[in-house]
């Protein structure tokens, strides 16, 4: 998170790296972040999926989008629609896989050597219980028990096997659709910002304003969101979706957006 891209590129240049201390980390040359952010976009081929443009979508979140895509024109950029035909199936798929991890990477904290450790324990079992009933909240709690209802015998291969089945079929959307353009384009959620605590009854549609992310995530894409307007005093994003290791051209679009634009400078009533 940062003011600028032009910040961003700054913060991501000391970040990326390989670390040979994290296995999920790959050994891959790190570009000069800040040397291309001035670039022209002149034939750049940029893709809008037709499933975000939904019915679901606030109108005015659209319209901003329509004017980024505009600013976008005028710098040379060329806009096609494209489809990614299985996206409405990454809520499901990703909020079976998410839980499942997150169960299993928080079975460790039972307060004996990670994590938050109750008051007084009397034994080992009420050890395990309190540490965790209270050391984690509702949502972390929820997703535990789903997580582990999943991964359960009997319900591995209905659950966790067909999700992951169901991410390969929409990481392959992606591989077709870089095939025709350079980075995807789109809102980042359907609809501004709700209140703190306005969905904490409803979890299911709370999840659902994630329909246009979850899928970069499950696909492992880099992603970035800019300010590109607001309604009704609310901020709206702009989502920047780009192939692997193309995070120089994502920062480059966004940098060249800002040069056009002020969005990035103001802020929201009550916090400037």
């Amino acid at each position: 998170m940062a003011r600028s891209a032009e910040d961003a590129a700054l913060m991501l240049q000391v970040m990326a790296g390989f670390d040979e201390r994290d296995s999920t980390s790959v050994e891959q040359p790190v570009p000069d972040y800040q040397q291309g952010l001035a670039d022209g976009l002149e034939g750049l081929k940029i893709g809008l999926p037709k499933e975000f443009f939904n019915a679901g979508l606030n109108n005015e979140i659209a319209g901003c989008i329509d004017a980024a895509m505009a600013k976008y024109r005028k710098l040379g950029a060329e806009i096609k629609e494209i489809s990614l035909p299985n996206m409405h199936l990454s809520i499901p798929a990703y909020y079976v896989i998410a839980p499942a991890e997150c169960s299993a990477n928080l079975s460790r904290f039972d307060g004996v050597r990670f994590g938050y450790r109750c008051q007084d324990p009397q034994d080992l079992t009420d050890l395990y219980v309190r540490s965790r009933g209270e050391g984690f909240g509702a949502e972390v709690k929820r997703r535990i028990l789903m997580g582990t209802y999943a991964l359960s015998a009997g319900y591995y291969d209905a659950y966790y096997l067909k999700a992951q089945q169901v991410r390969r079929l929409i990481s392959d959307d992606f591989k077709q659709v870089f095939s025709a353009v350079d980075v995807i384009m789109g809102p980042v959620t359907p609809t501004t910002a709700f209140a703190i605590g306005e969905k904490t009854g409803d979890p299911i549609d709370m999840y659902l304003s994630d329909i246009y992310t979850i899928a970069v995530n499950l696909a492992g894409l880099p992603a970035m969101s800019i300010p590109t307007g607001f309604v009704a005093d609310k901020p709206v994003g702009l989502q920047l979706i780009g192939n692997y290791f193309t995070e120089h051209r994502l920062l480059n679009m966004a940098h060249r957006y800002q040069q056009e634009t002020d969005w990035h400078l103001k802020r929201p009533a009550g916090f400037e």
